[in-house]
């Protein structure tokens, strides 16, 4: 009998502390604004290229708060900052042809043609994606920045967020399976080559195989992984439920949230390494970001128990804000690289800002339901 007191008790003061935690949606909308608004304003001091892949992840998240901002708001400055954008490059996608990085700006131009529907929006990545499909990659999987051509396939596990989403856009638009089908097969090459199906992560790529972390465990890389549970998300959003395609990247996504919501750390952050956060002891937003992504949209779309799962999803929306200055200014992103680093709070990048902006949209998408909000949680729905 005393046990099922404690477990009461204990059931209820879990539930009180959820409560106590839940944003509003206005707290969630002003935060997303503010880290819009630091981006944006902050975006001369990029020495990144326009089309560069670091950017073009800040322009997806940018364009899903875009979509927020006029709808609830009436403001379309954001959707008109990416319009400049856009016509300024002429929808261009970057140089290398077959480069996932270079290609990843066209999920934000594929939204805005979703939207605006102006053909130029669409040419430039439509021709990409065609010449690469009549000349498929031949080159290693075993990456070698020095050879260009083990740059062909998605040999890092990063490419995964890069380039799929946007085969499965143009399928989308164009109708013509041949986009899907190149997508399944690259991807699942990918896979077979990168995910450890003992731990449910990806590799960063094959130079990681055999490496160990100081406390003896595999190396697992935080955004890498978070790379690939957002490009999860962007792919699920597109892949029809009715797929013959679809099983594959929905059962992949719900096992990889089930393996990274046991490797959240008590303070609602994920770390440079997954399976060694003492290693490097500083919380690192970006990969945190994408995983908050994937697991509010999880919930969202009802692929993951809400009971299980909004816990984690709020605990880590609650570690981002606290990473953000009273500016706007995210910290704690690691920048660009390849495998865990040591992070510290004023580091800065632009993906980070990226992976804040998609978080919060499916945290405020979640509170739209009823059944999410405080009171609702507060009286145990």
């Amino acid at each position: 009998m005393m046990k099922k007191v404690l477990f009461f008790v204990l059931c209820i003061n879990n539930l009180c502390l959820l409560h106590a935690q839940v944003p509003t949606q206005v707290e969630v909308k002003q935060c997303m604004k503010l880290v819009a608004d630091w981006q944006i304003n902050h975006m001369k001091e990029v020495t990144h290229g326009e089309l560069n892949w670091v950017n073009a992840t800040f322009y997806l998240g940018l364009s899903r708060w875009a979509a927020i901002a006029e709808q609830d708001s009436h403001d379309d400055s954001y959707y008109k900052w990416l319009m400049r954008l856009g016509r300024r490059n002429y929808w261009q996608v970057d140089q290398r042809m077959y480069h996932a990085d270079d290609i990843c700006i066209s999920q934000t131009y594929l939204s805005m043609y979703d939207k605006y529907k102006e053909r130029e929006m669409l040419v430039p990545t439509l021709a990409r994606a065609e010449w690469v499909i009549m000349n498929p990659p031949v080159g290693s999987f075993e990456l070698d920045y020095s050879d260009a051509t083990t740059l062909e396939h998605w040999t890092w596990c990063d490419a995964l967020f890069m380039a799929p989403p946007v085969y499965l856009h143009l399928y989308n638009i164009t109708g013509d399976k041949k986009f899907i089908r190149f997508m399944d097969k690259e991807y699942k090459l990918t896979y077979d080559y990168l995910f450890d199906k003992e731990e449910n992560l990806f590799y960063r790529d094959h130079r990681y195989f055999d490496k160990k972390e100081v406390n003896g465990a595999k190396v697992f890389w935080g955004r890498g992984n978070g790379w690939v549970l957002g490009g999860l998300v962007e792919m699920l959003r597109e892949l029809p439920v009715k797929s013959k395609y679809r099983p594959f990247y929905q059962e992949l996504f719900q096992k990889m949230c089930r393996r990274i919501s046991r490797l959240q750390n008590s303070d609602g952050f994920w770390y440079a390494s997954l399976l060694d956060p003492a290693s490097y002891p500083s919380p690192e937003t970006s990969c945190s970001g994408f995983f908050v992504y994937a697991l509010a949209y999880g919930i969202n779309e009802g692929l993951l128990p809400k009971e299980q799962f909004l816990p984690i999803a709020i605990s880590g929306w609650r570690a981002l804000l606290s990473a953000v200055e009273k500016d706007g200014r995210l910290g704690y992103v690691q920048p660009v690289g390849a495998d865990p680093k040591n992070v510290t709070r004023e580091m800065t990048e632009v993906y980070g800002p990226g992976a804040f902006l998609l978080a919060g949209t499916e945290i405020y998408r979640m509170l739209q339901d009823s059944k999410n909000s405080p009171l609702a949680i507060q009286g145990g729905s």
